[in-house]
C-alpha cells in the first residue's frame, strides 16, 4: 500500500469455470462497502472483461486487486502470460474482439506492465466523485436571514 491508499483487497481465482462472476462479486462488495456503489457497474464490467482475457487467453489464475486511492479507484488484474492484450477490430457480427473498447470507454485510464516471473498486469483506473463540501453548521438557535 502506498501512503495514498485507503483501502487495498486482493484475491486469486483459479483457471476455472466460475472465476470471472467470483472476481466481478469481489469488486462489487468492496466498492459497496466503501460507499462507492456509482462505480459498480463499470468496475464490473471491466472485471468481467480482464477476468475473461485471463482464462481465455493465459488459462492461469489471475489475481484481482481493488485499491481506493486519493482521487481514484485502482483495478487490477494479473495472470501468469506475459503477452498484452490486443485490440482488435471485430466484425459487426462477431461476438468477441470489443473487450478493450469497453475498457477504454468506462475508464479514466488503463494499461499494462509486466510483472515477476513472465507475468503480465492490467491497470485501470476508475474516478471517484469529488466529496461533497460540508455545508457549515449555524450554533442552535441562531438564524441568519437578509432582507
Amino acid at each position: 500500500m502506498t501512503p495514498n491508499t485507503h483501502w487495498l483487497y486482493t484475491c486469486t481465482f483459479p483457471d476455472s469455470a466460475g472465476s470471472a462472476s467470483r472476481a466481478r462479486d469481489f469488486v462489487s462488495r468492496h466498492l459497496a462497502e466503501n460507499d462507492l456503489s456509482y462505480l459498480v457497474d463499470d468496475v464490473r464490467l471491466v472485471t468481467s472483461e480482464l477476468s475473461t482475457n485471463a482464462l481465455l487467453h493465459a488459462r492461469t489464475p489471475f489475481t484481482v486487486c481493488l485499491e481506493g486511492l486519493v482521487r481514484v479507484v485502482l483495478l487490477t488484474v494479473q495472470d501468469g502470460s506475459p503477452s498484452p492484450p490486443q485490440r482488435v477490430d471485430p466484425i459487426t457480427m462477431d461476438t468477441r474482439g470489443r473487450g478493450l473498447f469497453l475498457v477504454d470507454d468506462a475508464s479514466h485510464d488503463w494499461g499494462v506492465t509486466l510483472g515477476p516471473g513472465g507475468s503480465k498486469l492490467v491497470w485501470v483506473e476508475f474516478a471517484k466523485r469529488p466529496a461533497p463540501a460540508t455545508p457549515s453548521v449555524l450554533p442552535a438557535g441562531e438564524l441568519h436571514c437578509r432582507i
